[in-house]
């Protein structure tokens, strides 16, 4: 079972993804006028039985960020080892893990263009993972991290390059531009280990790969993340971690390769799924 939010008819929805269309669910549940609020009173469950049996009642419409209204997104970054030699700067693996916090307006949705602003042109792509945490908890233990995960989605956590070295100490600038970067298509409901231990994460800019790596490579793994970060904040259902990007993105090439109109990036895991973006300049 998949779960999306979307646009049908000038309305927006949460409903149950299906081969021929959407099943509305958020008519059904007024107590929770969004998925979010529906992840965060821990309901997924509830939403998988109302929506077995039932027909599609949208096979028109339009996907949007996942979780549009979810207040607390955290993103890892610098996570996996070949990512740290990236920056040639000559430091050792890092000890913790760097952490910074991203806002729903800056993602758009699946089959939506990433927005490249008039400030700047150098708009990059990051394929991610991302994890929706199901269960509150605080100093949560590695071994039982897995336990307090609800779903899975993607990430494609666009970057304005430039703007995040507007500051000696924080990225925060150049990761919050309004839909420069996209999150879902839709929540996959987290199952068992292997949906993340074997995950293999590819980005492709125009149908060529870019990044290709296993979330198993990852310095600081989703475990790991989530006890880290519980140590400090008690994790609340509906929180996103974003787990971290392999190497392969654009500012890495020489010259860099940043995306510009008319092209198109898609991430894909297996057992999750793949998200789609085209790119367009800021109207």
């Amino acid at each position: 079972m998949r779960f999306a939010t979307y646009t049908a008819g000038g309305k927006s929805y949460y409903g149950a993804v299906t081969e021929k269309g959407m099943i509305a669910l958020s008519p059904e549940f007024p107590q929770w006028p969004t998925l979010y609020s529906a992840m965060a009173a821990q309901g997924l469950e509830t939403l998988a039985e109302a929506a077995n049996g039932k027909s599609v009642t949208h096979s028109d419409f339009v996907y949007e960020m996942v979780l549009p209204d979810a207040p607390r997104i955290l993103c890892v970054g610098v996570n996996f080892p070949d990512r740290n030699a990236e920056y040639k700067d000559g430091s050792a693996l890092p000890k913790y893990m760097s952490l910074f916090p991203r806002f729903a307006s800056g993602f758009t949705g699946h089959d939506r263009p990433l927005i490249r602003p008039p400030e700047n042109h150098t708009l990059d792509y990051e394929g991610e993972v991302a994890i929706v945490i199901g269960r509150e908890g605080r100093r949560i233990k590695a071994e039982n991290a897995y336990d307090h995960i609800a779903a899975l989605t993607l990430c494609n956590e666009g970057t304005i390059r430039d703007w995040v070295r507007h500051a000696k100490f924080n990225v925060t600038q150049g990761k919050n531009w309004d839909r420069s970067g996209a999150m879902g298509p839709w929540l996959v409901p987290f199952r068992n280990a292997a949906q993340l231990d074997e995950a293999r994460i590819i980005t492709r800019v125009n149908g060529e790969v870019r990044q290709d790596d296993y979330l198993k490579r990852m310095l600081f793994p989703v475990r790991e993340e989530i006890a880290y970060i519980s140590t400090f904040m008690t994790l609340q259902p509906g929180d996103v971690i974003v787990t971290g990007t392999p190497t392969g993105a654009g500012a890495r090439f020489d010259p860099p390769r940043y995306l510009k109109p008319g092209d198109v990036v898609e991430i894909e895991v297996d057992g999750i799924g793949l998200l789609r973006n085209g790119v367009e300049d800021e109207a």
